[in-house]
């Protein structure tokens, strides 16, 4: 990413973070029938390609497996339509979206109720180093990397692994760490929302076992829900870890510079854009979080300075899976082994 902290907050030209948010306003309305649209063409096919992969079987259990692979790409857009839906952008009306999202959920493995107000802490502390946990890749400081001991070196290195970040842990975070409401315990709507999201997950699977046995849960249900969970696992991760991406103390920490300043606008080819649902274009999404992802681009259409702001390609993110520490002397995400320079 060519654009470095100084460049993007001296430039006289660009409206300040907190600025935007009166221009952003304006696209925050979703249309019902564009909404209901981008959920019929997403859901559809993906119940489509479930039925012929399903057929599939009768053939070649590989051409089963392929054709869920393909059907990854719809479930992660079933994820971002279940997003939308949180933040309440894809419906006017909220109950209907809650609904819809508790419904996408047992697709996703997702217990809608724990995942928004997660993903609300997630976006009212972005970047705030007083308010790290919930609903965050955890990132450490250099000075606190260099205080843990041997051992919890150790455990932050082999989380922050690639292996384990995007091999281990996408299917951890959905199969195993979604069942229960984890750092929600305390509250009873959410471990019901969980509770209710897995008896409805066992009753979808029960009954395709009982009508296909283990190959449709083995050889579709399981690959297609593993790439959708590491796809997106990958891009939550480069929306936020990047090296100049923006971490303050509490005390200098700002809602609005932190979500324009600390999110990324991840260029894709277009058909990864709209198997994402437009997430890349995230700097937007955090300082406006009701525009419904079909109008993410006319954002970036009106208005240049959004366009060219944060912009990483596909190339350029594959860098940010070495980088683990944040300096906050150079205010820039490190990699250990240039952490290991800073004095």
């Amino acid at each position: 990413m060519a654009d470095t902290h100084t460049d993007r907050r001296t430039d006289a030209d660009t409206p300040r973070a907190r600025d935007w948010i009166k221009i952003l306003a304006g696209y925050r309305n979703p249309s019902v029938w564009r909404s209901t649209f981008e959920l019929a063409v997403t859901l559809g096919p993906f119940l489509a390609l479930w039925v012929l992969a399903w057929l599939a079987l009768s053939v070649s259990g590989w051409l089963a497996f392929a054709i869920s692979l393909v059907n990854a790409g719809f479930l992660l857009r079933l994820f971002a339509i279940q997003h939308d839906c949180g933040h309440g952008a894809f419906y006017n009306n909220r109950s209907l979206s809650d609904w819809l999202g508790r419904a996408l959920g047992v697709l996703t493995l997702t217990p809608y109720d724990v995942w928004r107000r997660a993903h609300s802490i997630h976006h009212s502390a972005a970047g705030n180093l007083d308010l790290r946990g919930l609903g965050d890749i955890t990132t450490l400081t250099v000075a606190e990397y260099r205080a843990l001991t041997v051992m919890g070196r150790f455990r932050y290195r082999l989380y922050r692994n690639p292996i384990v970040l995007f091999g281990l842990g996408p299917g951890w975070q959905f199969f195993v760490a979604n069942r229960v409401p984890l750092g929600l315990t305390g509250h009873l709507r959410y471990w019901a929302s969980a509770m209710y999201t897995n008896a409805a997950i066992l009753t979808v699977l029960g009954v395709i076992f009982y009508f296909g046995g283990a190959a449709p849960i083995l050889l579709i249900f399981l690959p297609s829900t593993l790439l959708a969970a590491t796809a997106g696992v990958w891009l939550f991760y480069v929306q936020h870890q990047f090296e100049a991406t923006n971490w303050e103390d509490g005390a200098d920490w700002d809602l609005h510079e932190s979500a324009l300043h600390g999110s990324s606008h991840y260029v894709m080819p277009k058909v990864l854009q709209w198997m994402s649902a437009n997430i890349g274009i995230h700097h937007v999404h955090h300082l406006y979080s009701r525009i419904p992802f079909y109008r993410l681009p006319e954002v970036l259409r009106d208005h240049a300075a959004l366009d060219e702001g944060n912009r990483m390609t596909i190339r350029e993110s594959l860098v940010n899976a070495r980088l683990h520490l944040w300096d906050e002397k150079s205010k820039r995400l490190l990699s250990f082994a240039e952490a290991r320079a800073v004095t």
